[in-house]
């Protein structure tokens, strides 16, 4: 067996014949092909009809609130970005701008945006522009294209460039992630289920050349910290493996394994249905795969849903880039689930995680948890109560994400948009502000 075929079954990774392994394991795209952007002078136009919602800021239980999206249904998806003064808020139902005191002040929909569904987004505070994508399994081209819109400035309000990068055997929104070079996307579906772009080259408008690899490289990390490098973090069985996107000589982006360490964790397993008020109709859980990741501090910070006693619990880390854990914690209650979590993590690693909690007596509704870096490990504060949830959804899925983020402007600041069941069961969203030390 030669050298790059050893490494190649090492990682478990087929690659195709233009796929190169240097002496260093750094594995190279398989191919390479060039986008050019669909141009947009400001975030809504004539062609493009406003769409109205949220706001309505108020103070529950000592936090800033303010309605999201108000117009979902099950699958309302949630994702917030904050930077430039401004939050930008996506669901499956379009996208709003509103300013930090919860005032509403714009909106579009997705056909705006060359259409999609499963928006996840982020405020990149090192080059001063959102970021957001859509996958459209819809288009007439049957190319599937995730559209990654990238702002030209720290104003949403205005000019944006729209990349339809094709994915033709995708099979599902995936996830999306960045460090101060780059920007990654992973999906499943087809053969090479990752790819990559120059965040720079993408701000600037311009044809961006997208190198695709093979198989998933796991799940980009939004990288907080001062670094060009961009990890990726996948859970498989018992062992987390950590995958790290490096510059070549020539500046295209290369990658190899960094991580690949036992976990050791006493619970795994997927999340149970959760039960909800006067019905028998359960609801989906969540994931114990991480939907959203951070970089900060020089750590990999998640959170995910688990099985616990029969039970759906939130449980979190902090991870070192080997794979290895610095703390674990669990939001758990016997007899209640929290499902559906995001973590945030600020410059002083403090950290907020974001859920719901659903039970035989309570409806879906919206929560959080808080630490500062000095406390215990693995510790979080009293649970905070956002709200309470009104009616039974009818149906087992729930969106597939709340949505927590921290403030790009300060570093410190930590917000979360979380889903809460209206009367008739449908998702709402509330999104609160938490000012740290």
């Amino acid at each position: 067996m030669t050298f790059t075929k050893k490494i190649v079954a090492i990682l478990g990774i087929a690659l195709s014949v233009s796929t190169v392994v240097s002496a260093q394991n750094q594995i190279t795209p398989s191919r390479t092909e060039v986008i050019t952007p669909i141009h947009k002078n400001e975030f809504r136009n004539d062609d493009c009809k406003q769409r109205v919602q949220g706001g309505n800021p108020k103070t529950v239980n000592g936090y800033m609130q303010f309605n999201g999206s108000m117009d979902g249904n099950r699958q309302v998806d949630p994702q917030i970005a904050i930077g430039g003064g401004y939050i930008l808020h996506g669901s499956n139902s379009g996208l709003v701008i509103y300013d930090k005191k919860g005032n509403f002040i714009d909106g579009a929909s997705q056909r705006c945006f060359n259409n999609g569904i499963d928006p996840k987004m982020y405020y990149d505070a090192h080059n001063k522009m959102f970021v957001f994508d859509l996958w459209n399994p819809w288009d007439k081209a049957k190319k599937k294209p995730v559209n990654v819109a990238v702002s030209e400035t720290d104003n949403p309000n205005k000019a944006w460039n729209v990349y339809p990068v094709p994915a033709p055997k995708g099979v599902d929104g995936g996830g999306i992630g960045y460090s101060k070079k780059w920007i990654a996307y992973s999906f499943p579906g087809g053969d090479e289920r990752t790819f990559v772009l120059n965040a720079k080259e993408v701000k600037s408008g311009k044809p961006a050349t997208v190198y695709h690899f093979k198989g998933s490289l796991g799940h980009p990390i939004f990288t907080q910290d001062d670094t060009e490098d961009l990890h990726f973090f996948t859970i498989k069985k018992d062992r987390f493996i950590i995958n790290k996107v490096t510059s070549a000589k020539d500046g295209s982006p290369v990658y190899e394994e960094v991580g690949n360490k036992l976990h050791n964790l006493k619970y795994t397993n997927y999340p149970p249905q959760s039960p909800q008020k006067g019905t028998d109709q359960k609801t989906s859980s969540g994931d114990r795969n991480p939907k959203n990741l951070v970089m900060q501090g020089g750590y990999i910070w998640f959170s995910q849903a688990v099985n616990v006693e029969g039970n759906s619990a939130v449980q979190w880390h902090q991870v070192k880039t080997d794979g290895t854990i610095v703390q674990t914690g669990l939001v758990y209650r016997k007899g209640t689930n929290y499902i559906q979590t995001t973590i945030g993590v600020n410059s002083n690693n403090d950290v907020l995680v974001g859920f719901q909690e659903t039970n035989e007596n309570m409806f879906i509704s919206p929560r959080m948890a808080f630490r500062y870096a000095n406390d215990p490990k693995g510790t979080l504060k009293t649970i905070v109560n956002l709200g309470e949830g009104r009616g039974a959804t009818n149906g087992v899925s729930w969106g597939d994400y709340s949505g927590t983020m921290v403030d790009g402007d300060n570093f410190k600041d930590l917000w979360t948009i979380q889903s809460i069941a209206n009367e008739k069961g449908r998702g709402e969203t509330v999104i609160v502000k938490v000012p740290m030390k």
